[in-house]
């Protein structure tokens, strides 16, 4: 039983801690985010985000992208007490940085979303005060860029040059493989789809990496240069379009507890009035011929079908030149 005397994250940790060790959340299940956890206990998203910090460092808990908190499948001992050191861990292993600041950001918003996201819950996630994380950037804004170019420092591009991938494929190949790229970070990282609009590009070194690849593939072809951006924009918002659906599941999933599965199973009541009605015969039809298994919306077939369809676009206009 949580001690009444305690600070609240202290408590809502001793609790977690309970239902762990008492079997109530088994390994692999998912815990109650911070956003449900600062609303059962009335506390600030910090204090629930500091609360899963302390869980995690025991080895309770660890942190699933797309899928949040979850009870861990391997037992650490659990880390020593706030502000203990030894002789053979100096205060190295604690020391904040920028680095260390921006991947515990990225850690936060890939585990509960974006709007999870703050200078206190990153500080509460390294331990410390959350004015020291402001000595290494300036504030949430900056944060968030300093994010995206980090997670896109790993795009998984064929090559790194313009000139060592002219000799390896057409300009098909090396649209594709940009766009995979591309469609293969933002689902490692929903939260990226989120950070500005296209009116508004964003002037990332790592990002402007990936339009020169795409611009590159496209130029000597006879395209006109607004047609070439164009185009670069068209696929980076197949790309983004999908994957800010993953980034509000994250968000949904945060706020209501429900999976996808368990949200649609509870609109079954309202499902089976629309089909009945007799307004819809054409969706009533469809989906009826979909049987038992239903239909299973995949991000990543929609992905390749849209892609393979702009491709083909890109193709006629190529042949138009």
């Amino acid at each position: 039983m949580a001690n009444p005397t305690q600070p609240p994250y202290a408590r809502i940790a001793a609790e977690l801690r309970r239902r762990i060790t008492d079997g109530e959340l088994a390994p692999g299940e998912r815990v109650p985010s911070t956003r449900r956890l600062a609303q059962e206990w009335n506390v600030a998203l910090a204090t629930a985000t500091r609360a899963l910090t302390v869980l995690r460092q025991e080895g309770l808990v660890q942190a699933r992208p797309r899928v949040g908190t979850v009870v861990a499948t391997r037992r650490r001992h659990p880390a020593p007490p706030p502000g203990h050191r030894t002789t053979d861990h100096p205060a190295r292993e604690t020391e904040v940085t920028r680095e260390r600041v921006v991947r515990a950001a990225v850690a936060i918003a890939d585990a509960e979303g974006l709007a999870a996201l703050s200078m206190r819950s990153v500080a509460a996630r390294l331990g410390t005060a959350t004015m020291t994380a402001y000595r290494y950037v300036n504030g949430k804004d900056d944060l968030v860029l300093l994010m995206a170019d980090t997670v896109l420092a790993d795009l998984p591009l064929p090559h790194r040059t313009a000139a060592e991938s002219a000799a390896t494929a057409g300009w098909r190949g090396r649209l594709e493989a940009g766009a995979r790229a591309l469609w293969q970070v933002h689902r490692a990282h929903p939260w990226l789809a989120q950070i500005g609009p296209l009116t508004r590009p964003l002037l990332l070194p790592n990002l402007m990496t990936y339009s020169e690849w795409m611009l590159s593939a496209l130029d000597g072809h006879g395209l006109s240069p607004a047609t070439m951006l164009n185009v670069n924009v068209l696929l980076y918002s197949h790309v983004q379009g999908l994957a800010v659906q993953s980034e509000r599941e994250t968000a949904a999933r945060s706020a209501t507890g429900q999976t996808d599965e368990e949200w649609l199973a509870d609109q079954s009541t309202t499902m089976t009035a629309l089909t009945t009605s007799g307004a819809y015969p054409t969706f009533t039809r469809v989906v009826g011929a979909l049987g038992r298994d239903g239909y299973d919306l995949r991000l990543d077939e929609l992905f390749t079908l849209g892609l393979t369809a702009l491709l083909d676009g890109v193709a006629h206009l190529l042949d138009e030149t």
